[in-house]
């Protein structure tokens, strides 16, 4: 197996691992301290669920009889690198919450093991969603649930413009749409494009639109994308800013209510509705529904080196309380997710008819790293930079 840039990163921090720690906190089941022993450490990617939060009472909630939850957000650019440190100084959390493009990488490293035979239940959930977490045929993780991207729009802007939003199916009709949008006065559409992974995501879905295959990079569909994508900036229908605007940037220019489209999360859908503004799922180049990419994370069971059997079942009971049937509701709706159960998400969305727009791409979404594992990273690193050279040309 290819040498992944996280196993670079063990090798290049272990000897710091070994002489200053790890500052973060952590589990070692070879210290003997019986408070350890009976505290399960639990890190997640969202360190803006403050203590207190709802997501974090739902955490604790899951803590197993006669174990404390202690829990602790990093964030996603940081919890890669503070996983790798704390396993190689056998003092990893005992939960870790990892995002799902990193899952081949982590499992590369070393950093995660087993969770099927460590007694998570894995049963039920959707294929195409936990796709990333299984990696040659074991499964190394969980995820309780997705997010997805997809087309918002303003209505009033549409409407002004002649804009019926039924007849935006396919490229062509999403371009006459958004043509109509700016001769009407009005700005046409804000995406991400920046450098990295997240434009990578927003590119993902023009890109299968067009019968991309992810191990052909730099084929005739990848161009197609690249082609739509910079079109809209060279015809002045997307700001220049796309090339450097994150998500959270891109959908600020949407709030500001000048902007006919946008291509963003399904965690803006509440706001969104606030604001009055509405989505349909992206069109693929030919018309029907894109296929998207899997967001969201795994909850992964850290590796250690001694590992104690009843403090990692106990880790696998606290993943099995946030993913049963009971609380996979919950989960979700706390993170502004999709479950990853067709039957829980089908009731999540009888209760809360604010995702029902949504499933469509869900149900059809991709993992990113399902099919081409490892290789993701150099994959999407081709993509970035022909994205970016389209943009910038």
């Amino acid at each position: 197996m290819k040498l992944s840039k996280i196993r670079a990163a063990v090798a290049l921090t272990a000897v710091a691992a070994m002489t200053v720690g790890v500052t973060a906190c952590g589990s070692s089941s070879a210290s003997g301290s019986s408070e350890n022993d009976k505290t399960i450490n639990f890190w997640d990617p969202y360190p803006q669920h403050k203590a207190g939060s709802d997501w974090d009472k739902l955490v604790q909630s899951c803590a197993p009889d006669g174990y404390t939850l202690k829990r602790q957000g990093v964030a996603t650019a940081d919890l890669i690198n503070n996983l790798t440190t704390a396993v190689k100084a056998d003092n990893a959390p005992d939960v870790a919450i990892i995002d799902n493009p990193a899952m081949p990488s982590a499992v590369d490293a070393g950093l995660i093991t087993d969770v099927k035979d460590a007694g998570v239940n894995t049963d039920g959930f959707d294929e195409n969603i936990e796709g990333p977490g299984v990696v040659d045929g074991t499964q190394y993780g969980v995820a309780f649930g997705t997010n997805a991207l997809g087309l918002y729009y303003n209505p009033q802007v549409l409407e002004k413009a002649g804009v019926d939003i039924s007849t935006v199916k396919d490229w062509d009709s999403l371009n006459e749409a958004i043509k109509k949008v700016v001769d009407s006065g009005a700005k046409g559409i804000t995406f991400s494009g920046i450098t990295g992974e997240e434009g990578v995501f927003q590119f993902e879905p023009w890109f299968w639109g067009a019968n991309g295959d992810l191990s052909k990079p730099e084929s005739q569909a990848a161009k197609d994308a690249q082609d739509l994508l910079s079109g809209w900036v060279k015809n002045g229908w997307a700001p220049k800013s796309v090339a450097t605007d994150n998500q959270s940037a891109s959908w600020d220019l949407f709030l500001t209510g000048e902007y006919g489209f946008a291509e963003n999360g399904s965690w803006q859908a509440a706001t969104a509705q606030e604001k009055g503004f509405k989505s349909i799922p992206i069109p693929a180049k030919d018309g029907g529904v894109a296929n998207v990419p899997t967001g969201g994370e795994f909850a992964t069971l850290p590796f250690h080196k001694k590992a104690n059997a009843d403090k990692t079942k106990a880790a696998a009971d606290a993943i099995n309380c946030l993913t049963s049937d009971d609380n996979l509701v919950k989960t979700n709706e706390t993170l502004g997710y999709l479950a990853a159960k067709k039957d829980v998400r089908t009731k999540q969305v009888a209760e809360n008819p604010l995702w029902e727009p949504w499933v469509d791409s869900v149900e059809k979404a991709e993992g990113r790293t399902t099919k081409v594992g490892l290789k993701y990273e150099d994959i999407s690193a081709t993509l970035s930079k022909n994205l970016q050279a389209a943009l910038n040309s």
